[in-house]
């Protein structure tokens, strides 16, 4: 009787150091060009406005994808002197909207990018 000798010569564990060698280099080269659409993406979302409004429009912003605010905008029949607390409810409502709107214009369009791999926040 002749003993055969098992491991990594064996049938069963050829190629596993092989598996991995040549599919790492295409991963790399997907993972590449993802954060490079990526800061494409994020690039492009500065360049995006996003106006929202509270009060039927007494009070309107302009955000950027960057969360950047370009304007404010306070219609002067809003500002009532007695009334302070209705223009600065307003005016956190218009802001909470902005930057809500911009988060979500966010997710869309890196989700686009991510096709929904589910991956973490700032992973690229």
């Amino acid at each position: 009787m002749s003993k055969q000798k098992r491991g990594f010569g064996s049938p069963a564990g050829r190629g596993m150091p092989g598996a991995m060698g040549g599919g790492m280099g295409g991963l790399m080269a997907q993972v590449q060009k993802l954060q490079d659409e990526m800061a494409k993406t994020q690039e492009a979302l500065g360049e995006e406005e996003i106006t929202v409004s509270a009060g039927g429009g007494a009070i309107s912003i302009v955000i950027t994808g960057h969360q950047e605010f370009k304007s404010i905008t306070i219609k002067p029949e809003v500002v009532d002197p007695q009334d302070v607390e209705m223009l600065q409810d307003l005016l956190l409502a218009a802001v909470n909207d902005a930057l809500a709107q911009v988060k979500k214009m966010e997710e869309e369009r890196m989700g686009a990018l991510t096709g929904g791999m589910g991956l973490p926040p700032g992973l690229f």
